[in-house]
């Protein structure tokens, strides 16, 4: 019997170089080396960060406020593959990526306004955010929401080992996983530590 080929993404944000240090992780560029495509949940800070991972895979970025400007840092140029918000169809669904979104939801401004906002629609499947530097999996109305965290500064803390994450697609199924970064490699997040999503 065969089986359903696995669209497997790799999915970053808030990398923050050359601020938190000179250049990522050598942890990533292992974890990311046999993935289809690579989404960037902005904070950047420098568009070598892209060059490097489109050199393992197609990268698609968001624009985040630190790529914008945000605290003095230089605002960073027009690129193919920046842009405030991408619509991308993966695997057979609607997959959102960008910067900010309200998880949790605040006030008045809810989720389903931010994605009109970024997307012009509220029906994805999947949405890839950051800007918190923390790793989050929820699903809200529906909708598969994934932040992979920060690699260089989780939790917005010093400069330290953080977390990426992974989406696969199979059968028109998405399944989102994410990793600690260690000095060796990666391994499975452990939420019991943090905040566990599934309880």
């Amino acid at each position: 019997m065969d089986t359903a080929p696995v669209l497997r993404i790799g999915l970053i944000s808030d990398t923050h170089i050359p601020e938190a240090q000179p250049e990522l992780w050598p942890q990533v560029f292992d974890a990311f080396r046999n993935v289809d495509t690579i989404l960037h949940a902005g904070d950047i800070h420098d568009v070598r960060v892209i060059d490097a991972l489109h050199a393992l895979a197609p990268t698609y970025a968001a624009r985040g406020n630190g790529d914008d400007g945000s605290g003095g840092r230089p605002v960073q140029p027009d690129d193919a593959r920046l842009c405030e918000a991408w619509l991308l169809e993966l695997g057979g669904l609607r997959v959102g990526l960008t910067h900010t979104v309200p998880i949790p939801e605040f006030g008045h401004y809810r989720l389903a306004d931010a994605m009109r906002r970024h997307f012009g629609r509220t029906d994805l499947d999947v949405l890839v955010y950051g800007d918190t530097h923390v790793e989050a999996l929820d699903v809200i109305d529906g909708v598969l929401c994934v932040n992979p965290g920060s690699p260089t500064f989780p939790r917005n803390y010093s400069t330290r080992l953080g977390t990426i994450g992974f989406l696969e697609i199979a059968d028109g199924t998405p399944r989102a996983t994410i990793w600690q970064l260690t000095a060796d490699g990666h391994r499975p997040f452990d939420w019991a530590t943090w905040r566990n999503p599934w309880k």
